[in-house]
Parts: structure tokens; sequence; C-alpha cells
């Protein structure tokens, strides 16, 4: 039987992901060029850069969601195409920037979906997996909504309910396509500090797609910014929100100031 145990280096490896001369071509244009990248384990770790700097095309390469041109990406210590599908389900959680369907589910029925890595869609629903599920509505703050159909959620807390699927997932790594993306600044700030109090909590080692580099800034341990396909970035927030490094990503002139009450850097155009 799969499990957890069939990751074998994950426990000994310092890196919960690894690319190597990645690169990826479509239709003979260049999405990803020569990425060399290590992703340390337990960060909690964004991904920035312009539309169509292959943020996106990054974080599905890791999540086996899309296939090379060349090179490799590897979890671990091994490449991740080596591992049986649900072995992987089971350590990394991937979502989608599309997370519309399955909407008319209640949001315990879609939180008991993350654990079908560990049952199978013939296995039997276990006391362990109730225990998942009701412990990932509990970290999520969802229990007084777990009755409700998804569909009639506001925008943050349909993301929560995604979320704790995850969580209920049981894995060591998310990886997250834009979950802030059509949320307003209050639903924002609610589910990254949501994945951030879980990153922390659970030692998960986070990897997120981000448009605002102020958000990431406040929010992740490290930044990673993409542009044209390349990294022109990687650093704590503090090294990567300097004008310097933000004319190089942005393409514009931006400076730094320290944000009132929290002190955390914030970028401005000038």
């Amino acid at each position: 039987m799969e499990n957890r145990n069939d990751i074998a280096g994950a426990t000994a490896s310092t890196e919960a992901f690894a690319t190597h001369h990645i690169r990826l071509s479509i239709d003979g244009t260049d999405i990803l060029s020569d990425i060399d990248l290590s992703f340390p384990k337990g960060e909690f770790v964004a991904l920035v850069g312009h539309n169509g700097s292959g943020k996106s095309s990054l974080l599905k390469i890791i999540g086996r969601q899309l296939l090379p041109t060349a090179g490799s990406a590897r979890y671990a210590g091994r490449d991740v195409s080596s591992f049986p599908e649900r072995a992987f389900a089971r350590s990394v959680a991937y979502l989608p920037q599309d997370v519309s369907t399955s909407t008319d589910m209640t949001v315990r029925e879609l939180v008991r979906c993350g654990r079908y890595p560990w049952h199978g869609p013939l296995g039997r629903f276990t006391r362990t997996d109730g225990e998942k599920v009701e412990e990932a509505l509990a970290l999520t703050h969802l229990e007084p909504l777990a009755d409700r159909i998804v569909a009639t959620l506001s925008g943050g807390e349909r993301q929560r309910a995604w979320l704790a699927m995850l969580v209920a997932q049981d894995t060591e790594c998310l990886l997250l396509d834009e979950p802030t993306a059509a949320l307003d600044i209050a639903h924002q700030i609610e589910v990254l500090s949501l994945i951030r109090r879980l990153s922390h909590e659970k030692a998960l080692s986070v990897v997120i797609v981000l448009h605002d580099i102020n958000m990431a800034a406040r929010f992740c341990d490290r930044i990673c910014a993409l542009k044209r396909g390349r990294i022109v970035a990687n650093g704590r927030p503090d090294e990567i929100l300097t004008r310097e490094r933000l004319q190089e990503i942005y393409g514009i002139d931006m400076d730094v100031i320290a944000a009132p009450k929290t002190g955390y850097p914030l970028a401005y155009a000038c």
C-alpha cells in the first residue's frame, strides 16, 4: 500500500522542492528559461512578477500538473515524476486558480474530498478520515459553516473551505495558485493570515503565486520574483523590497517605506 514513507529522504532533506534547469516552451514561445531554484522546507514562499512571467507554470511543474520541456523538478530529493500518484498527493496538495467546480457540495462534503488520497475511490471512510476533516474545519474556523452549501458562502469563506480541504489532505506541502486573486483586501488578509498560521502551526512548506508584492512581504518568509520566464530575485522580503530590485522586477520607479504600526516594508510606485 502506498504511504508517505514511499517518499524516501523527505525527513532528511532540507529542501521541499528544487528545480534544475527547467525550461518550458509552448508553441515555440519560451515560458520558462533555465530555472534553478530551491524551496526550503517549512518556509512560506511567494512567487511574484508580471502577468505572463511564468509563475503559475512553475507552480504547475513542481506540482506535477505540467511537464517541462527540459530540466527537472524534485521533491524531497527525488524527481516529482518518480512518485506514485497517491503517494505524492499524500505529501503535496495543489490548489489551482479556478476552484469554481463542486460548489453545490456542503463545506463538510468538500473538505471530505481531501481524504481521497488516503482511502482511494473504493476505500472506506475511516474514523481517522473523519477526525482529519473535523480538525481541518476547526483549524480554518469553518465549524459553524460546515453544513452550508459552498456556493452560498462569501469569497473569503469559499477560499477557507478549499484550504480546509487541503488541510484535511494532511500533506507536508501546499501549492497555491493565486488564492486571493478574486478577493477584496479584507478577505485577502483573512486568507493569507490563515495560510501563514497553518504554515507555522503545522510546519507546512507553502509555495504561493501572488500578484501583490506588499502582501507577499507582509505574510511570506521568502519572495521569488520572475520576469519573462527567468528568476530575477530571490530572498527575504527586506532583501527584495528595495528600489533597485523592484525596478528590476517591474520596470518602473518604486520606493519603499516601513508600514505604520506593523513595520513591514511597503512598496509604492513613484
